[in-house]
């Protein structure tokens, strides 16, 4: 990790800080976020650098709806709606092994991070 940008250092880091065995989100399964916390940090490893040399964001990435978390998922960024492992990153797309995120969609609104909605949630 040290030679990837400080952005992907902070994401790494910023993941990594919440719990594998307590969803962020309500109605998300703890099950289904220990997965899909274990394949952001695995992405982060493998593609981090290249995602964000190509321009994706934390809300591309790991962004949900700032009110309602994972229950909307047209604000989810490509890594918060499966817990499919990623096996290429691209200009617009997220390859998972069986699917693919995109952040080209007309009229995408993309959500907080996933780590901000956490702390958010917590606070009240």
């Amino acid at each position: 990790m040290s030679n990837h940008p400080p952005a992907v250092i902070t994401w790494r880091d910023q993941i990594e800080r919440l719990s594998e065995h307590a969803s962020p989100c309500r109605y998300l399964l703890p099950a289904k976020w220990a997965a899909m916390r274990t394949n952001a940090l695995a992405f982060l490893d493998a593609h981090g650098a290249d995602a964000h040399r190509r321009g994706w964001t934390a809300e591309q990435l790991f962004g949900v709806h700032p009110q309602h978390g994972f229950l909307r998922v047209e604000y989810a960024g490509a890594l918060m709606v499966n817990d499919s492992r990623v096996v290429a990153v691209e200009q617009d797309r997220i390859v998972f092994d069986r699917f693919s995120g995109y952040r080209t969609k007309p009229g995408q609104a993309w959500g907080v991070p996933v780590w901000e909605f956490a702390a958010k949630s917590t606070s009240l």
